[in-house]
């Protein structure tokens, strides 16, 4: 069992790096959408990024995911 429990903890590691990964870019947008204010220009800019990093993640889960 001792495979089973090493690649159980590679996998938890890897999901808490996904979700620390996560978190910073939600906190990032957060704080640049503040600094964009109302500027369209800024804020053209981070609807482009996160549509970006929207795509990029949709990407990752379709290709990590088992066929059914």
């Amino acid at each position: 069992m001792g495979k089973e429990y090493d690649d159980l903890v590679a996998q938890v590691k890897a999901s808490d790096d996904v979700a620390d990964s996560a978190l910073i870019l939600i906190n990032g947008f957060a704080a640049r959408l503040a600094a964009a204010g109302t500027d369209p220009a800024k804020l053209t800019a981070l609807q482009t990024d996160l549509k970006s990093h929207a795509d990029a993640l949709a990407a990752a889960v379709v290709a990590n995911t088992p066929a059914a």
